[in-house]
């Protein structure tokens, strides 16, 4: 029998106050993991807490930020003191800066690869000794479809998680013996409230140039949504993907096997 359920797993989502975080966590709560997350920012901590509430959720969160490795280490010691070993990590935590690269300063380039590659190589080698004492262990990384695409401004955030997919594959090479599975899920374009104003409305209520754009591109015709990434996340979380390793979950509706209407 297929086993989905997370029943006493302990999960640390990182940066899962709102948004594809939350959605996440949410679904492993469900699943019946326990739930820690942590957020750079007391305010977005705090944030984190009142949605977690709101949806029934007992979660514990922390105020860290994931490129602080003697932070992180400490997080990690607490958690396992206080709530139990972490058997599965979501590096959620991320940033963008959509910056022309021949405008953008290389400490700008520098703090994205920090957050969004450095900051998942710390969490998981925080969690990897608890892991291998345990047995067996599950870290996903949320990549994106920029780490297999380019695309004008995104030069940083592209080299970060195409690094963070190779990160994916090493973990796996490194950790597979000790029953540690890392794999990652890619979503496509999700519709989330950072994302809202490019699916607005135009004054003449035709559809916003990008949000065209990204419908023309995905053969669902849509965009995605946080709960689209909850079965996703609760499989690569589970028994279930426990021969699953050094994998990327594209969650994009297709975008990546599509080349495109042809012009008319």
């Amino acid at each position: 029998m297929v086993n989905f359920s997370l029943e006493g797993k302990v999960a640390l989502v990182t940066g899962a106050a709102y948004g594809i975080g939350l959605a996440i966590a949410q679904a492993l709560s469900e699943a019946g993991a326990k739930i820690v997350f942590n957020c750079s920012r007391q305010e977005t901590v705090d944030r984190g807490l009142k949605a977690y509430k709101e949806l029934g959720i007992e979660a514990k969160g922390y105020l860290c930020d994931v490129t602080d490795e003697a932070a992180v280490k400490e997080m990690v010691a607490d958690i396992e003191a206080t709530v139990g070993t972490i058997d599965i990590l979501v590096n959620n935590a991320g940033i963008i800066k959509r910056i022309p690269m021949e405008e953008m300063e290389a400490e700008e380039f520098r703090r994205v690869i920090d957050v969004d590659l450095v900051g998942p190589f710390i969490c998981a080698k925080a969690v990897i000794p608890g892991m291998i004492k345990k047995g067996h262990g599950k870290i996903i990384n949320i990549c994106s479809m920029m780490s297999e695409l380019g695309r004008e401004t995104v030069s940083a955030y592209a080299s970060a998680k195409g690094g963070l997919k190779m990160l994916t594959r090493n973990i796996c090479s490194e950790y597979g013996e000790h029953n540690i599975q890392c794999n990652a899920i890619g979503p496509g374009y999700i519709a989330t409230e950072q994302t809202a104003p490019l699916r607005e409305r135009q004054a003449d209520g035709s559809r916003h140039p990008f949000d065209s754009f990204i419908i023309s591109k995905t053969p669902a015709a849509r965009w995605g949504n946080p709960e689209d990434l909850m079965g996703p996340a609760v499989f690569l979380a589970s028994d279930a993907s426990n021969f699953v390793n050094g994998h990327v979950l594209y969650v994009d509706g297709g975008i990546l096997a599509y080349i495109g209407k042809q012009p008319k």
